[in-house]
């Protein structure tokens, strides 16, 4: 059994937990220790309890906390060498540091984890999808633009946590300086909900029981856009899209 709830989602701090029993990882830490502690509280979860941190990449809304935070409850991190380079610079290290093939699967207790690596700005970027050999959840937040790859590791889930981050009409008339809606909108920037829907018409949606629009911007987007976006594409109901938020990102949802 998985089951799965987001700390936050936004460009203020993103953390996701995933829990498989006895096995409990946390994917990014963009909070302080003190908020990430509150913030699982919330979801009746504590650090003790948590096996390990993976991180996607060393932009600080994913990698703030993660340093601290693992050294806070002695907790292994597993991160590709090029993050691990730009996002430990200035740190105190790590109390166990796994570096990882961004295309190589790996096993954290009962949890396989399989890390693909995406189109963002980053030094060595990834995204995960964990699998319990029953159920499989996929994570894709941070990435400019679609892969034949991310539409294959992502095909064939239970679950899926997808970016919206942006909508291009929206963008086009933020008040964001040109230089960055162009870094936004661009090849290594972030998913714009029709290319969020788009993805969804290439990969094998029949075992999809979740679905959760991320990592949405405060300025440039619209929960109700977003989810209109996706269920256009899956030829659903607007309600049966869930929309992760910067405050609460979202409650448990359970893969069965």
């Amino acid at each position: 059994m998985i089951r799965f709830a987001s700390l936050g989602s936004g460009s203020q701090g993103n953390s996701l937990i995933v829990d498989a029993g006895a096995t409990k990882v946390l994917l990014d830490c963009g909070f302080s220790t003190r908020m990430a502690t509150a913030r699982l509280a919330r979801l009746g979860a504590v650090p003790d309890e948590l096996t390990a941190i993976v991180v996607t990449h060393e932009h600080g809304d994913h990698v703030a906390g993660v340093f601290a935070f693992a050294r806070r409850h002695r907790l292994p991190v597993y991160l590709t060498h090029g993050t691990h380079a730009v996002a430990s610079r200035g740190k105190t290290d790590l109390p166990e540091c796994r570096l990882i093939d961004g295309h190589t699967p790996f096993a954290i207790g009962g949890l396989e984890v399989q890390p693909f690596p995406v189109p963002h700005d980053a030094r060595e970027p990834v995204q995960y999808a964990f699998g319990d050999g029953e159920h499989r959840l996929g994570v894709l937040t941070d990435s400019g633009s679609i892969t034949p790859y991310i539409v294959e590791v992502l095909s064939v889930c239970d679950g899926l946590v997808l970016e919206c981050n942006h909508d291009h009409a929206l963008l086009a008339a933020s008040s964001y300086p040109p230089g960055l809606r162009q870094r936004i909108a661009g090849r290594f920037g972030h998913l714009e909900n029709d290319q969020a829907a788009t993805l969804l018409r290439q990969v094998d949606t029949r075992r999809l029981q979740h679905l959760v629009a991320a990592h949405l911007s405060q300025e440039n987007n619209r929960p109700q856009l977003a989810a209109r976006a996706l269920a256009s594409a899956l030829g659903c109901s607007e309600d049966w899209i869930s929309v992760a938020d910067q405050e609460g990102g979202f409650g448990w949802r359970q893969l069965v």
